[in-house]
């Protein structure tokens, strides 16, 4: 809140002086002349006298209030206008079968890439970012926003079994590359996490890897999972749900080779809080430099003391005129 016209403020100044005469000053005003004020005495002063004083209370406030509006009160609104574009980012994700593995705790590697990727999102401004799914196949779950609340719910509703099983990496990078093929941003990114190697699709990693080289997208790859062997969640139809030890198969030498040829760079995370990591290593590498211009908006709100002031002058000159009214 400001006041535009701060000057006006000094009529208040004037407010009490001009009370003051005008109690005062009347009261010399109209005197009548009696023989004997014996019996004048005895007369006991009514209530509308003794509060008649409230009617130069009210009509001090209502001038005080115009002169307030006067000043021109207005309410500011922050607003800023972004110059520069930030950066345009595709999270591709696994969600074969094998990110049922239980070895990132407190939950399977699904759900903990989620909730990792949910504080990433956060923690981003003023870049777009997207979603690709891939298992067998892939899809766009969500295109490039500035909306993060609408790509956190696309994001909730990722499970295992929403694309045919199967491992295809290549697939999935492509379809992240034609997400940022149009893109203008000055710096293009996919963070590309999986588990597996490429088993299914008609393109392989390391030709989308070429593809995204030529558009200018660096890629940065994830693989998750422990080393060694994993638990991994079976559904018996016999004794019901039970756990049996696989090995872990990620493809490192693949996922090094699709990272530096776009100039990325591979991560393996063993567990959820590596996983945390590099996701905030990730973060801290892909930072652009946004101008930013900021500027208020305002709005009048000079109404807000004006009609009040008003209400209060009608009340005043109605209360003279009927409750406190001074004969003569």
């Amino acid at each position: 809140m400001r006041l535009a016209d701060l000057w006006f403020l000094l009529l208040l100044a004037f407010i009490p002086p001009y009370l003051w005469w005008t109690v005062f000053h009347r009261r010399k005003e109209g005197s009548i002349r009696f023989s004997d004020l014996g019996s004048i005495k005895r007369v006991k002063g009514s209530r509308s006298v003794k509060y008649r004083k409230a009617l130069y209370f009210l009509r001090g406030l209502a001038l005080s209030l115009m002169v307030v509006a006067l000043a021109r009160p207005q309410a500011g609104r922050k607003g800023e206008e972004i110059l520069t574009k930030g950066i345009d980012i595709i999270l591709a994700i696994d969600v074969s079968t094998s990110m049922k593995a239980e070895d990132f705790k407190p939950n399977n590697r699904l759900w903990v890439a989620k909730e990792v990727a949910k504080d990433f999102i956060k923690g981003r401004k003023n870049d777009r970012i997207g979603l690709v799914v891939f298992a067998g196949k892939s899809f766009t779950q969500c295109p490039l926003t500035l909306d993060y609340g609408v790509l956190l719910n696309f994001l909730d509703q990722v499970k295992i079994g929403m694309v045919e099983d199967g491992t295809a990496i290549g697939m999935g990078l492509a379809t992240a590359i034609n997400r940022l093929r149009d893109s203008k941003a000055k710096s293009k990114v996919i963070i590309l996490l999986t588990d597996g190697r490429n088993n299914r699709g008609e393109i392989d990693p390391l030709t989308a890897a070429k593809a995204a080289q030529a558009l200018g997208i660096k890629v940065y790859t994830i693989g998750a999972g422990k080393r060694g062997s994993a638990l991994y969640p079976v559904e018996d139809p016999l004794f019901g749900k039970r756990y049996v030890r696989l090995p872990v198969d990620i493809d490192e030498k693949a996922l090094t080779e699709v990272a530096t040829t776009t100039g990325g760079k591979y991560f393996r995370a063993t567990d959820a809080q590596k996983l945390s990591e590099i996701y905030k290593e990730i973060s801290r590498m892909e930072k652009t430099k946004i101008k930013v211009r900021e500027y208020m908006e305002y709005s009048e709100r000079f109404g807000r003391f004006l009609f009040p002031a008003l209400l209060l002058l009608m009340v005043e000159i109605g209360l003279a005129n009927t409750r406190f009214r001074k004969i003569p």
